[in-house]
């Protein structure tokens, strides 16, 4: 068992498995990498290309809030993705989404302010609340419920211990769970007859499977709404990401951002003004996580793996391992290994329960999918 540290900070175990995985491949190993939630294929062309146009000129700092390109793009994509207006000033570029987090704490909550989140839930909302200061509770989302967080979830936990923000995604990781529209609007709902700031987690939409995915901006203007390039514009290593700001917190943002970042990356903001206009070349690559979905699914079920659910959205299947190991960490280090396959521990992702799940990531190529579940297949067969 892999303590905490005083202060509750833990690994981000799939980053210290794809190190290790990487460390074997330069030891000539073949490496089936389904362990993070990285697409698979590069931006679009026509991103490249801009790049390229602009690298010749200088890159100097853009505005705090971002290039006025940027975020005027971005203004449209409400309006024709989900039908609402959303003035431009409100709109905050920021490094990837992960600034995006740190942004929103501090400039919604006063230091020390308790934030609820989802437990399974992705663990850099764990630790970068705990490692700047704020205190967490974790509501439990269950696979019975197709692990989907309900009104009801949130009273009883505020109940028990109030809390002064939520934190939730959807399509989420690790699960893939997606509320829809109806579901959204009672965690909303929710929220404000009980007082709590809500931030959206928006980074995996677009890729819903049974769906428009539904921004928290058509149902409140009072959420935060979070969001990046990295999942549906392939581009994860831009580190390039937004947010939507209420009113009245936008200025505190925007000061918050010229002291913490000054600014996100000039040369990925351009890219990411040109992604906006690339919605063919991103609906390609989810037709492609569509399928794969599937395939992974039922391979992990016809192997053994406890997987009641495919999930709604994103790109993970989170498998339940309990006929092979009750430690997931082990068994990770097993498949990799032995079988050469890299996936993600759910301790990871739930500290409590975690060690009976694994996620694996179905945003690589099909051949890589199915390879790995046929390491994992003669691993099993073997008594692995």
């Amino acid at each position: 068992m892999i303590e905490p540290s005083p202060d509750g900070l833990m690994p981000f175990f799939a980053m210290d498995i794809l190190k290790r995985a990487k460390a074997l491949e330069g030891q000539g190993r073949s490496i089936c990498h389904l362990e993070v939630g990285e697409p698979g294929q590069p931006p679009a062309p026509r991103v490249i290309e801009a790049v390229a146009r602009a690298l010749p000129q200088p890159q100097g700092y853009t505005n705090a809030k971002g290039m006025v390109e940027l975020r005027d793009g971005l203004a449209h994509y409400y309006e024709a993705q989900h039908g609402v207006s959303v003035d431009p000033e409100l709109i905050l570029a920021t490094m990837g989404s992960s600034a995006g987090f740190i942004l929103a704490f501090h400039a919604a909550f006063k230091p020390g302010a308790r934030i609820a989140i989802t437990r399974p839930g992705y663990p850099a909302y764990v630790n970068t609340l705990l490692g700047l200061g704020f205190a967490v509770t974790e509501i439990p989302v269950h696979a019975a419920n197709n692990w989907h967080l309900t009104g009801a979830d949130i009273a009883e936990a505020h109940g028990r211990e109030p809390f002064d923000g939520l934190l939730f995604a959807s399509p989420a990781n690790p699960t893939g769970a997606a509320v829809d529209r109806a579901g959204l609007a009672e965690i909303i709902d929710t929220c404000a007859r009980l007082d709590i700031r809500f931030i959206s987690d928006e980074i995996y939409h677009g890729l819903d499977y049974r769906g428009a995915s539904v921004s928290a901006l058509e149902l409140t203007r009072d959420a935060i709404v979070i969001n990046s390039f990295s999942k549906y514009y392939c581009m994860t290593g831009w580190r390039i990401g937004w947010m939507v700001m209420p009113e009245e917190l936008v200025r505190r943002a925007e000061i918050l951002q010229q002291n913490l970042f000054i600014s996100a990356p000039t040369l990925s903001q351009i890219a990411a003004t040109a992604a906006l206009q690339e919605s063919d070349y991103a609906e390609m690559q989810k037709a492609n996580y569509a399928a794969s979905r599937q395939v992974l699914a039922k391979g992990l079920r016809e192997l053994g793996f406890d997987l009641p659910a495919t999930g709604d959205g994103a790109f993970y299947a989170y498998a339940g391992i309990g006929r092979f190991s009750n430690d997931s960490m082990q068994f990770c280090e097993t498949l990799l290994e032995e079988a050469g396959v890299a996936a993600t521990p759910g301790i990871d992702f739930d500290r409590k329960d975690g060690n009976g799940y694994v996620r694996f990531s179905y945003a690589g190529a099909r051949s890589t999918i199915e390879d790995a579940l046929d390491r994992m297949q003669r691993l099993l067969a073997a008594g692995g």
